[in-house]
This record gives structure tokens, sequence and C-alpha cells, in this order.
């Protein structure tokens, strides 16, 4: 396992500048193909794929993505039912022999977060993650820009709308 700093792709270093006159990055491999949910999920699982490809940053999941995301899409739905089991069980339960001890499910729920965390943090699924990608063209989604001057349907509308209130 390699320790130390994580490499920093390309485009950040391009976003960035070259401080310190580092080299400049050579071409950077890119992920290929159309992504698709593994045949083996279930109901619960296909429906936090569908969620995750929804609300992923745009244009940054391809194909060589698929087991990371399904990797988290697991989780996810494991952590949800374990979490359902707390609930239901409370966080302490008795033993046969009436020794008050932690729910088992706990220990479950605490595992998927982990792998969610880092499974998330690999596909921009947390905002330190969203940061780090940094602005690109290639991630930003017309639809839902928020960048600073950026306009919006809904203010490209008002500017038009001729009973506009100022």
């Amino acid at each position: 396992m390699r320790t130390g700093r994580k490499p920093v792709p390309a485009v950040l270093k391009q976003l960035h500048g070259f401080p310190g006159h580092h080299k400049k990055v050579g071409i950077e491999p890119e992920g290929r193909g159309s992504i698709s949910p593994p045949a083996w999920f279930d109901a619960a699982q296909r429906a936090q794929w569908k969620y995750a490809i929804k609300h992923a940053p745009f244009g940054l999941l391809t194909g060589t993505d698929r087991e990371v995301l399904a990797i988290w899409c697991v989780a996810a739905v494991e952590h949800a039912r374990a979490v359902l089991e707390v609930r239901k069980l409370g966080q302490v339960v008795k033993t046969r022999e009436g020794n008050a001890v932690q729910n088992p499910f706990l220990s479950i729920v605490n595992r998927q977060a982990v792998i969610m965390l880092r499974a998330g943090a690999e596909l921009g699924f947390s905002p330190a993650a969203r940061a780090s990608l940094g602005t690109s063209s290639l991630i930003s989604d017309p639809e839902n820009d928020v960048r600073p001057g950026a306009k919006s349907a809904l203010d490209e509308y008002l500017e038009q709308k001729p009973d506009r209130l100022n």
C-alpha cells in the first residue's frame, strides 16, 4: 500500500499552476465506458445506484468506476438496514443470560459508514472530495451551474419578464 500524500490529478495541477517550477503533468489516463449497475443488485441497491448516478458530480463517473460505486451502494443499503434494526431493538440488548450488551447491528452501522466514506471520497461524494476536484468544464453541469456570475434559468426568465418588480 502506498504511503504519504495521494497523487494530485492532472486537472487540479493545471488549475493550481505549477508552483516551485515542478515539471508539467503528462497525459493522465481517464475512465472509459458507460456505467451500469451489476446484475446481482437487489431492488434497494438498484435504487441507491440510480440515486448516486443522478446526484454524482456531472461527467465524473465512467464504466471504470463501476466497482467502487457498487461498493458504495451496497454499503449504503446495508448501513440503512442495520440502522433500522438498531432503532427496532435499541442500542443495548440483553443476552440469553440477561446481560446487557451493545447491539451487534451497531458494529455493522459503523463499519458500513466507514466503507461509504472511503468509497464516497474516491467518487467525489463529500464536500471535501468535491472541493478537491476543482472547477473544470469536464465536471461542471450546465443545468446546475452555481459558480459566481452564472445565471440560472430563473434569473434569465426574470430578466425577460416585462412586469419586473424592481
